[in-house]
């Protein structure tokens, strides 16, 4: 089970909105920036990001389904705003892992209770 889609469209809404502009200096966090598949419009997300070998891993608390990801999946990348930079990435990737493994034990186990076991990895542009 992941987190239903009447929490994301909430989120969408209202949470983003106030978190979006912190997201770009707490740690843990970060805004991907992407471009609509159809409209070319770009948009800013604000997700939770996790460094991962040569890049990054993000868990899909909506699941793999939701626009941005499919955005970021469709041009082969998307940007990262986190901690004050901007990373360019590449080569997005879907990964299921039913036991997480990516994720610090903490997280893990908060994933666990949700039922998250979709994730994306991203590798940095050099």
């Amino acid at each position: 089970m992941v987190l239903p889609k009447s929490v994301a469209r909430f989120n969408r809404v209202a949470t983003n909105r106030v978190l979006g502009p912190l997201t770009r200096g707490l740690p843990g966090f970060a805004t991907i920036v992407h471009r609509g598949r159809k409209s070319g419009k770009t948009y800013r997300t604000p997700v939770s990001v996790f460094r991962a070998d040569g890049g990054f891993v993000l868990a899909l608390t909506y699941g793999p389904d939701t626009d941005w990801v499919r955005n970021v999946l469709a041009a082969g990348g998307c940007e990262i705003e986190t901690r004050g930079q901007v990373v360019k990435t590449t080569r997005p990737r879907l990964v299921h892992d039913e036991q997480r493994r990516a994720m610090p034990p903490g997280v893990r186990q908060i994933l666990s209770v949700v039922g998250v076991t979709d994730f994306l990895f991203l590798d940095r542009v050099s």
